[in-house]
């Protein structure tokens, strides 16, 4: 099968990308290389793969890509991703979440693609203080970023409904893992452990996040391009929730750091308080996460820590961003 990924130098795409590549598809892949994609993510695979630098919203070139390479699937993980940075400047995350998705669907539909999967998030449904989310709850995000993940989501559905278009809406939890980029909080919390900095934590540390290993993630999505029901909504998560400080207070430990490197700083803005997804739906297709937290968090804290020219090269434009976040 050939198969396109958009944002395929990305964090949870170039996981992708290589998993395909093992499994034996013929892979292209789009990604516009804005500061958090990175070719390094794919140097493993690159000789195996199509990959073209350019962004979703140009209609015109990715219209191009696809008479060129003559996908049958497209996985959709292009996107502004960061919470932060959409509480700074909402506009790109409109233009590339947005109008990007909707460019990309209008090309899907001209060369009737036969699976289109649309990577949303679980931050759509904002936040729940007890229970789960099922893929049946209302959307309420409430933050630039989610809202405009939401609108991705119901772009795809739309698409699904009007067009006939073959799109599966898949909404993970928070993911870790090697190659993340390090403005995400599980990064910023092992590179400033591993320098013995302050290690920003917000408010008292009590916000909940379900999560989830990137491995699982793909593994989870590979799973879906096969075996999903066109115009359906899959839940990615794993049942394993960790307040921000919980979170923290392993990776010291781990790392056999001192819990006073911990520094609370002001919320963030709209901050939800708890993410927590209902897996039931994806288990029956024969899936479920194999990776706990423990292994997880050391799988991950052991590649930063080998790592360290590729972290320290992106650290150091980051700098000025966390004066400008955490305060």
């Amino acid at each position: 099968m050939k198969v396109l990924i958009t944002g395929g130098a990305g964090f949870i795409g170039s996981h992708f990308v290589r998993l395909l590549v093992r499994e034996g598809f013929k892979v292209s892949t789009i990604d516009k290389l804005t500061y958090a994609g990175d070719l390094k993510r794919l140097e493993d695979v690159f000789d195996k793969i199509s990959f073209y630098k350019a962004d979703i919203t140009n209609e015109e070139f990715v219209d191009f890509i696809f008479e060129k390479e003559k996908p049958e699937s497209i996985i959709h993980f292009a996107a502004e991703t960061h919470v932060d940075r959409s509480i700074i400047d909402p506009s790109c995350f409109i233009k590339t979440n947005v109008e990007g998705t909707f460019k990309l669907l209008e090309v899907s539909k001209k060369h009737n693609i036969k699976k289109f999967i649309n990577i949303i998030t679980d931050e759509v449904y904002g936040e729940i203080k007890d229970g789960k989310f099922k893929e049946s709850s209302p959307l309420m995000p409430n933050s630039p970023y989610s809202v405009s993940k939401a609108s991705q989501d119901m772009l795809g559905r739309a698409y699904f409904r009007t067009y006939g278009l073959p799109v599966v809406t898949i909404r993970p939890s928070n993911n870790y893992g090697p190659w993340q980029y390090p403005e995400k909080l599980i990064p910023v919390i092992i590179i400033k452990a591993i320098n013995n900095e302050p290690i920003p934590i917000y408010k008292d540390g009590s916000n909940i996040r379900e999560w989830l290993y990137v491995e699982d993630c793909v593994e989870a999505i590979y799973k879906l391009m096969e075996k999903a029901k066109e115009g359906e909504i899959y839940n990615i998560g794993t049942n394993i929730e960790k307040t921000n400080l919980e979170v923290a207070n392993t990776i010291l430990s781990i790392l056999n750091k001192p819990k006073e490197l911990i520094h609370f700083v002001e919320d963030r803005k709209g901050h939800d308080y708890r993410y927590a997804v209902d897996i039931q739906k994806i288990k029956e297709l024969n899936w479920s996460p194999k990776t706990s937290f423990e292994e997880g968090i050391q799988k991950t804290i052991d590649w930063y820590i080998s790592n360290q020219n590729w972290v320290y090269e992106k650290i150091e434009t980051l700098r000025e961003y966390w004066k400008k976040v955490y305060r």
